[in-house]
């Protein structure tokens, strides 16, 4: 494999595995097949510039990040999991003051006025 592909295979591996995200998921999102995102991941298939520009859009990263070579997990793959972090944290708490409110409305419902 050459460099530059296995420098972008080990990237978007890197950076799909921050987000939690499967292969299949990834290609879910770019409107491709997981056996396609799975061969750019083993270096047997490189995308076209459109597709990079999906891929990187999909994970939220400037596209130019796939072809650095990283030794070591990256600030930009921390930023990534501070902010699906805080992503998730939000989800949680609408869901809860969600489910709050309904209680709150069946709680006043079953409660007769004196």
């Amino acid at each position: 494999m050459t460099n530059i592909r296995k420098v972008l295979a080990d990237n978007l591996k890197s950076y799909r595995h921050v987000l939690g995200w499967s292969q299949a998921m990834l290609a879910e999102k770019v409107n491709t097949g997981t056996n396609y995102i799975g061969m750019i991941e083993i270096g047997k298939q490189f995308p076209s510039p459109e597709m990079i520009e999906k891929i990187a859009a999909a994970l939220g990263i400037d596209s130019s990040l796939l072809f650095f070579k990283q030794s070591a997990p990256s600030e930009a793959l921390n930023g990534m999991r501070m902010a699906a972090l805080a992503e998730v944290g939000g989800l949680v708490s609408r869901f809860i003051d969600d489910k709050m409110k309904d209680f709150k409305t069946t709680d006043d419902a079953g409660h007769d006025e004196d």
